[in-house]
């Protein structure tokens, strides 16, 4: 294991957050999946290649790699969710297929060793993301290709709606692109591509998304999904709410997803970056 620069976050990964993602593996799973075809599909990953998962975290991007036929490494900084992730490549039978707890930002990664390196929301909390970017673009070989999501601006996305009903009852922070360790820190594209630039990579596309996701079997399942999310627990730890401020909060978000019941459960529409790029 390499040093850890991102010390707030290796702490939150290895505590509370990354326990609640390792035991709800399959939650957020079906919260994210939407995501893994146009990322897969525009990384180009083919038989033979040499594939890098950023903050792969329970590792199903890694694995659906090598299910590609790729030789694919995972890198995360937590414990737990590593954990899942070699666990559910013994279960699936998936064997070119490695695991290490890492930080990406400073991992010493051998030079030229990959043909691509994928990311999906892994790349939004880096401490300095030119430096982190820079790294992951020495293990990449001329050529080689980044392909990423990220979410957009939260303002766009049904999500805004439920944590403006949960605002109503305790104050929750705002959720600002330009906070480099935010979930929408790559919200903006311009700085997106400077960032990029920065650290080297060449041809920077960025395509819109808007993928519905699913949050659970009705509002009630969502909701009590939600309130365990760690950054919505740090933030209501950091508003000092009682219970019954967390019970009200909890029964406004329940309210605030009824609008989005459909016969295939909550359904949620996330509009996101798929962003790719190349190593010169």
């Amino acid at each position: 294991m390499t040093d850890m620069v991102n010390s707030a976050q290796t702490e939150a990964w290895n505590g509370y957050e990354g326990r609640h993602w390792a035991e709800h593996q399959d939650r957020y799973d079906h919260l994210n999946d939407a995501a893994n075809a146009p990322l897969l599909e525009a990384a180009g990953i083919k038989e033979g290649d040499r594939v890098l998962d950023i903050g792969c975290g329970n590792g199903r991007v890694t694995r659906l790699a090598a299910l590609r036929g790729a030789s694919a490494v995972g890198i995360d900084l937590s414990l737990p969710m590593l954990a899942r992730a070699r666990a559910s490549a013994v279960a699936e039978e998936i064997e070119d297929v490695r695991f290490v707890q890492g930080d990406a930002q400073v991992h010493d990664f051998e030079e030229e060793a990959f043909d691509i390196a994928v990311s999906r929301f892994g790349v939004m909390f880096f401490a300095d993301p030119a430096a982190a970017f820079r790294n992951i673009g020495r293990a990449l070989r001329p050529g080689g290709r980044l392909a990423f999501v990220c979410p957009q601006s939260f303002s766009l996305m049904d999500q805004a709606v439920i944590f403006a009903a949960i605002g109503t009852q305790v104050t929750l922070p705002a959720l600002n692109e330009d906070s480099k360790h935010q979930p929408a820190s790559f919200a903006d594209p311009a700085h997106t591509e400077r960032v990029l630039s920065a650290a080297g990579f060449k041809g920077i596309g960025l395509r819109a998304l808007a993928l519905s996701q699913h949050w659970g079997r009705d509002a009630s399942d969502a909701s009590a999904f939600l309130m365990g999310w760690g950054p919505l627990q740090h933030w209501l730890a950091l508003a000092k709410a009682d219970e019954r401020t967390r019970t009200r909060a909890h029964d406004a978000a329940t309210e605030a997803f009824h609008a989005f019941e459909t016969r295939q459960g909550v359904r949620l529409t996330s509009r996101l970056w798929l962003v790719t790029a190349e190593r010169p």
